[in-house]
């Protein structure tokens, strides 16, 4: 089992959660620092960790998962189970690979429908 610290905003106060998951499997298990754990299951772990962000509105996820403009592709999300997304920018047809669990606190999201609606007018503007 793979584990990584993220650092999250809950109640205006910067801490960190655990994020684990298994190579290859779409399971993600997030642990917060007051006890709470909870496991997330999707097609790969970028909509594990959607799930999860829908889980808990209330908390700010300061990664690139949850960035508006971070997106899978069926490729990224073949080859890395989820774990390595685009980040997108209008107009620019090449985007640069991002792991979804390393720090950003730009422009996130905790719906990942919004993730969704920006990719698609992305790849309207190329």
């Amino acid at each position: 089992m793979k584990s990584r610290k993220i650092t999250i905003i809950k109640n205006n106060i910067r801490e960190s959660a655990k994020i684990e998951y298994e190579g290859g499997e779409p399971t993600l298990t997030l642990t917060l620092s007051d006890g709470i754990k909870k496991s997330y299951t999707d097609l790969d772990l970028y909509g594990s960790f959607g799930l999860a962000r829908i889980d808990h509105k209330n908390i700010k996820f300061l990664c690139k998962g949850a960035k508006i403009s971070v997106h899978t592709s069926g490729m990224s999300s073949q080859m890395s189970n989820g774990l390595v997304a685009y980040e997108l920018i209008m107009g620019q047809s090449n985007p640069a690979l991002v792991y979804i669990f390393d720090y950003e606190e730009n422009d996130l999201t905790n719906d990942i429908q919004e993730q969704h609606e920006f990719c698609m007018r992305w790849a309207d503007s190329t």
